[in-house]
Order: structure tokens, then C-alpha cells, then sequence
């Protein structure tokens, strides 16, 4: 009997240690109770790229990328457990670590694209557990509007079948590309756009011709009659640009000649009053620019016209002074008589037959400081005078273009907006033009300025290597990329 009691007690003692001995080991294991691991938990997604709710996700193909907590394994039929709306997708999914990938594609504006991983599609390599349900979504970009939403498909005056389609291509561009021009030096000829293509291996897209010297011509060293360099010009597949700085004489009956009001007698408002020996001059010479703008239409070429340009000078300075003035005679006798310039030229011409011009003016704007200087939207003529907004800007980084292309269509939302004039300032070279694209400052069009004094080769005001960029850059157009402008 003792012995059987002693037995007894010993097969209760080693069964109380094997119990214990299990305890020990699942309390060690540290189990979901224990709160230190992933054992016997599913899989959770912490985060998706792109994100659950984003918004704007660029259209096109995007790599969707769906985390987890723990690693996980994808099951052999993922594919199947793996649904997309509002987009197409290849069917192929990479699962590395604790992440499964695999590319979407939306092409479409403004659409949600709603991905779901069904349950069982991983489980989770430690616990072999199988994940819940998820579902998130984003939803693409929307449409941007066009630049040219606002602007009239239609110029203010031209009707010419050719005039018609060169500003159709205009519109057509403006927002998605910028059209490359240069000036000529100063009259009736190709040599600047000569000397890009040399430089380039590109012609500029445009060429401007100034009437500057229409009061000498006709002359054995000007001729404005003879539209051949412009003809060569278009024939060649080239867009033409007209402007004109207005000369007029010093005093009357001079033949000394300027722009500069300090330097002449002559009047712009007298210009206006019939009888006047300034309005004589105004007609004279404008009848000079008509004869041959008329040939130019009859030979059925279009053109931009930019007469009048930077009229308000300094005028719209806060701080007035001395020197706070309209640097030319047009502008001289203040906003009001300016806009009757404009009006009486556009009306004239449009008398005389001219069909064949976009008209563009030509803001001051306040040299981008609000601070110093009032807008000048007093000299604007009116939608109905013009075509396209421009503005002449030297030695202007491309963030200073963007702050004046930004705040000038803020101002004429209707009115494509160009870069009238350009070339180096104080500092050097203006920003290069594509940076001026990619910072914002969307140009319908760009037109350095020429310089016969300069050194380098194209003799223009912006230097070789501003010329180089300029004309390989992505988003401005040459001469070998302009379609058939001609009727």
C-alpha cells in the first residue's frame, strides 16, 4: 500500500509539470495575446499609392502599390481576385515583401478608378492567415481649360482667306506651343533670320519688318514698294510680322525725323485736327504704309501689325517726375488721344480696303512692380480694335516673364498674349525661352530684338547660346514646322 500511494503521487507530480512546462511555452510564443507579434492576425493594408480618395493622379498609366502590415504571400489565382473600374489594367501582379504592384491605365479626364482586393488574395507569411476585403480609389486630373477658351475664333478685321487661317493657326497654338520671330535690321530684309539659320540650322518661324524709314522711301537704299524680301520670306514658308516706328518731322517742314517727343514740335492730338500740318504728315505717311500693305494683300500674304507700341512709356509711374513720360510721340499727349490714334489708323485702313492684319498692341503693363507703377489699361483701344496683347520685356528672368505673361491675361483673358519684343538687359541674356514656357509664361509668340553693334553671330540682342536652346527647345515652333499658311 505505501508504495502504491508513493507511485500515485509521482505520476500527479509529473503531470502538474508537464501542464506547467505548456504554459511556459505558449506564453513565451507571445501570441496575439501577448501583444508583441502578427501571429494568427490577417494581413493589413496600410497604405496605397495612389492614395485612397486622391485626387488629380495624372491620367495614363499609373503603378498602383498596396502595402501591408506583415509580409504576404499572393495567392495563385490574384489576378482573379483583383477587380478595377474607371481604368484597364494588365493582369500582372508583383508581390514582394509586404507589397503587391501592378499597373493601371485611365486616359480619360475627371474619372474615378476604383481598385478591390478581395479576400483570400495573400495571406500573411507568419500566421498563414488570409487577408479581408479592401477596396480604395482616386479619381484622375480634370481638363485643364484651353488658353484660347475665352478668345474669339475670328480676328477683329481681317477677312482675307489667308489672314483668317494664319490667325487660326495662331489660336490654335497659343497655350501649347510658342512661335519663335525675329527682327530685321531695321527695314526691308531676311538678314537676322539669315544668321539664326546659320547659327541653328533653323529659320525663325517669323520675321518683322519695320516701316521705320517709309518717310525716305522710295530710295536707292529703301524701297517699300518692292515686297520682294517679304515674298521670299513667305515663300519660304515664313509667318510675316509688321510694325511701325512712326517718324515724324522735327519741326515743321524738317527733314530730320523721330519718334522722340523732347525732340519734335509735333503734336499728337494736332494730328488729329484736320488742317493741322501734323495731321497733313499722319495721312501722308500713313497712306505711304496702305500702298504697300495693299500689294502685300494682293499678293495674297497676311500679317501681324504692331503700330503704336509702348505707348504710356513711364507715364504710369506713381511717383511722377521729370522723366515719368511716354518715351514716343503717340503716347506723348496721354491715354485718351492715344486711343484715338489707334482707332482713326484702324478705322483708315479698314476704309482704304486692308483686310490682311491682326492687330496687336502693345501693353507697358507697370515693369512688374505694383509697388512703383498702375497698369496702363487707360491706353488699351478696346476688344474691338484688337487682336493680341503684347509686351516688350529685356533682360527679364523667367520667372519675371511668367509674373508679366500671368498678370497680363489675367487682365486681357479674351486676347492672345505675346512677347512683342525681347533681348538682353542690364544683366544679360533674357531667361531662355523654354524656361520662360516651363515656368508658366505661355507666349503665343516671341520676337528678339536686332542689334547690328553686337558681336555675336546672329546679331540680335540675345547671345548664340540663347539662340541654340531657344531653337531646339521642345516647345517653340521654326519655320520647318509652320503647316501651309498661304490661300
Amino acid at each position: 500500500m505505501k508504495y502504491r500511494v508513493s507511485f500515485f503521487v509521482l505520476l500527479v507530480a509529473y503531470i502538474l509539470m508537464a501542464c506547467g512546462g505548456n504554459d511556459a511555452s505558449e506564453s513565451s510564443s507571445g501570441g496575439e495575446a501577448g501583444g508583441g507579434g502578427t501571429t494568427g492576425s490577417s494581413p493589413k493594408v496600410t497604405t496605397t499609392t495612389p492614395t485612397n480618395g486622391a485626387t488629380s493622379v495624372a491620367r495614363g498609366e499609373q503603378l498602383v502599390t498596396v502595402l501591408f502590415n506583415q509580409p504576404v504571400n499572393a495567392s495563385k489565382t490574384i489576378t482573379q481576385q483583383i477587380t478595377v473600374s474607371g481604368a484597364t489594367w494588365g493582369g500582372t501582379v508583383s508581390n514582394s515583401g509586404n507589397s503587391l504592384t501592378f499597373k493601371v491605365t485611365c486616359n480619360e479626364y475627371n474619372t474615378t478608378v476604383a481598385v478591390t482586393i478581395a479576400e483570400g488574395a495573400v495571406t500573411g507569411t507568419t500566421g498563414g492567415l488570409p487577408n479581408e476585403t479592401y477596396s480604395f480609389s482616386y479619381t484622375t486630373e480634370k481638363q485643364a481649360e484651353p488658353a484660347n477658351a475665352n478668345i474669339s475664333s475670328t480676328p477683329v478685321a481681317a477677312t482675307t482667306a489667308t489672314a483668317k487661317k494664319l490667325y487660326g493657326y495662331f489660336l490654335e497654338q497659343y497655350g501649347q506651343k510658342v512661335i519663335s520671330s525675329v527682327m530685321a535690321n531695321v527695314n526691308w530684309n531676311n538678314e537676322c533670320a539669315e544668321k539664326v539659320r546659320q547659327l541653328t540650322g533653323k529659320y525663325p518661324a517669323m520675321n518683322c519688318y519695320d516701316f521705320i524709314h517709309i518717310c525716305f522711301s522710295p530710295a536707292n537704299w529703301i524701297d517699300y514698294t518692292d515686297i520682294t524680301p517679304v515674298q521670299q520670306w513667305v515663300n519660304g514658308g515664313g509667318i510675316v510680322q509688321l510694325m511701325w516706328h512712326f517718324n515724324v518731322p522735327k519741326s515743321k517742314g524738317s527733314t530730320d525725323y523721330t519718334c522722340t517727343p523732347s525732340e519734335t514740335t509735333f503734336k499728337a492730338a494736332n494730328a488729329l485736327v484736320s488742317g493741322t500740318w501734323e495731321n497733313k504728315w499722319f495721312y501722308e505717311q500713313m497712306d505711304k504704309v496702305v500702298a504697300t500693305i495693299l500689294k502685300l494683300q494682293d499678293a495674297g500674304i497676311a500679317a501681324t501689325w504692331r503700330p503704336f507700341h509702348e505707348a504710356a512709356g513711364n507715364a504710369t509711374y506713381l511717383q511722377q517726375a521729370s522723366w515719368t513720360k511716354a518715351w514716343f510721340w503717340w503716347g506723348y499727349d496721354g491715354a485718351t488721344t492715344y486711343k484715338k490714334l489707334w482707332i482713326t489708323m484702324f478705322d483708315y485702313f479698314k476704309s482704304k480696303g486692308i483686310k490682311n492684319l491682326i492687330w496687336v498692341w502693345t501693353t507697358q503693363n507697370y515693369n512688374g512692380d505694383r509697388s512703383k507703377y498702375n497698369q496702363d489699361t487707360d491706353w488699351y483701344p478696346g476688344d474691338d480694335y484688337v487682336d493680341m496683347v503684347a509686351r516688350d520685356l529685356y533682360g527679364y528672368t523667367a520667372a519675371q516673364n511668367n509674373q508679366e505673361f500671368t498678370e497680363i491675361q489675367a487682365t486681357y483673358p479674351d486676347k492672345m498674349v505675346v512677347l512683342g519684343e525681347c533681348g538682353k538687359g542690364d544683366s544679360g541674356d533674357p531667361g531662355k525661352i523654354g524656361n520662360c514656357w516651363t515656368s508658366g509664361a505661355k507666349w503665343g509668340h516671341f520676337m528678339v530684338w536686332y542689334n547690328g553693334n553686337e558681336t555675336n553671330a546672329t546679331k540680335t540682342m540675345c547671345s548664340d547660346n540663347w539662340w541654340k536652346d531657344a531653337m531646339s527647345h521642345s516647345s517653340v515652333i521654326t519655320r520647318d514646322q509652320l503647316p501651309n499658311l498661304k490661300e
